[in-house]
This record gives structure tokens, sequence and C-alpha cells, in this order.
């Protein structure tokens, strides 16, 4: 019996355990249930969240891109249409400028062409005083030079015997001589022109070598020819030169001699 009874209650020990952890299994179960119920739920509501953020994000995104978009636009008309102003300002500037340009080109042009018809008038002037100047150019320039020029080229010193301006010959045809001057044993014969020309001088020194025949006179003295101009090209008066003429041009004192150093003159 008592066996029997210590079964019993090894049974209802068991028995008891058993109860106990079915209650704790099942508590557990609830327990694990509501944390899945629970964690479902956090998911849910994270889930939700994270659709919420990126729709936010969406919008969010699509707004920025809408003002950017906008602020490009607006940008860039802007900046069309400040091109546009500056373009027409610069064309505006750039046609007032042409203009002004073209009003300074044409008033300067009217001054320059005044200038030069006043320049013309005085120029024809002067050249109206020289050609009356001219006519006495033998008188005025060449006669007082003479002795200057005898003593330079010829080395006499002596006193002029014989000057004369505008010596008229008949023999052997008629013939006028702007200056005659005798020094020791030179005779000084002078051709004075307002514009020296080759054939001029050529002219002159086929004159000399009949010179003889015009101033019997002075018999046995030596001629001298010398040919003259207010300016004488240098090619004129090397060609003189090489002719044995004395070439004189207007200088600082008056008439110069424009020979080279050493020049000899050529005797008639």
């Amino acid at each position: 019996m008592l066996e029997i009874e210590d079964r019993v209650n090894h049974l209802d020990e068991l028995m008891a355990q058993l109860i106990q952890t079915v209650d704790r299994t099942s508590r557990e179960m609830r327990e694990f249930k509501q944390e899945m119920r629970d964690f479902k739920q956090e998911m849910r509501l994270s889930r939700e969240h994270s659709e919420r953020e990126a729709q936010e994000s969406r919008k969010r995104s699509e707004r920025e891109m809408q003002e950017y978009r906008e602020r490009s636009e607006r940008e860039v008309q802007e900046y069309r249409e400040r091109s546009e102003r500056e373009a027409q300002e610069y064309r505006e500037h750039s046609e007032q400028e042409a203009q002004e340009y073209r009003e300074r080109s044409e008033r300067e042009m009217q001054e320059f062409k005044a200038e030069m018809r006043q320049s013309k008038r005085d120029l024809d002037k002067k050249w109206g005083e020289l050609s009356n100047k001219l006519g006495t150019m033998a008188e005025d320039l060449v006669a007082p030079s003479i002795p200057r020029i005898l003593k330079q080229v010829t080395g006499c010193t002596s006193v002029i015997k014989y000057s004369a301006v505008r010596v008229r010959k008949t023999e052997p045809r008629n013939q006028e001589f702007d200056v005659v001057a005798v020094c020791e044993n030179y005779v000084f014969i002078n051709e004075t022109k307002s514009t020296l020309r080759s054939e001029y001088i050529n002219d002159f020194y086929e004159l000399m070598q009949k010179i003889h025949d015009y101033f019997p006179e002075f018999e046995g003295k030596q001629f001298i020819g010398a040919i003259a101009s207010l300016y004488v090209d240098e090619t004129l008066a090397r060609y003189g030169e090489k002719l044995g003429l004395v070439v004189l041009g207007f200088g600082e004192e008056l008439m110069d001699v424009l020979n080279g150093p050493g020049f000899v003159p050529k005797v008639f």
C-alpha cells in the first residue's frame, strides 16, 4: 500500500510539474506571439515610415528639380535679355561712334581742303612775287656774289675791273648775257635760269664755245662760264661740272658754288 501511495504522490508531482511546464510554455508562446505582433507592427510602421520618407524625398526631389528648371529657365531668359540689351547698346554705341567718326572725318577733310586752298593761294602769291623777282635775279643775287665766286674758282683776289648786267651783243648775232665780269685775266660769263634743265646747260656750253666772237674786246683773256638757278638738282650740277661749267645755286651766301671739291673750271 505504501508503495502505491508513493507512486501516486510521485505521479501527482509529475503532473504538477507538467502543468507548470505547460503553463510556462503557454506563457512563453503568448509572449512570443506578442513579440511577433510587436515586431510586425514595428516593421509595418518602419515600412510605412520608409515609404512616407521615400514619397516625401521623391516629392522634394521633384520640387527641387522643378525649382532648378524654373531657375535655369529664368536665368537663361535673363541672360538672353541682358545679351540682347547689351548687343543693342553696343550697336547704338557703335553707330554713334561711327557717325561721330564720319562727322569728324568730314569736318577734318573740310578743314584740310580749306587749308590746302589757302596754302595754294599763299603759294600762288609767293610764286607770283618770286616770278616778279626772277627778272632781277641776276642783279640781286648773282652780281653781288661775283667777287666771292671768282676768288673761289679762280683764286682771283684783285678788284673787279669790269662788271655789267644784261649785256646785249648783236655780233655775230643778237645775244644777251645776264652777268659779265672781268678780274685779272679772267672773264666771267653768267647765264641765270629760273628753272634749270639739261638742254639749257647744253645750249650755254655751246654758246661758251663761241664766246670770243661776242667779246673781241677781251681778246687774250680766259673765259669762264657759270650757269645759275635758284634750285639745282644734284644730277644737273654734276652734269654741268662735267662740262667744266661753274654751277651756282641759291644758298647761305646768296649764290653758292655747287661744284665738288677740287673742281677746276674749263677755260674757253
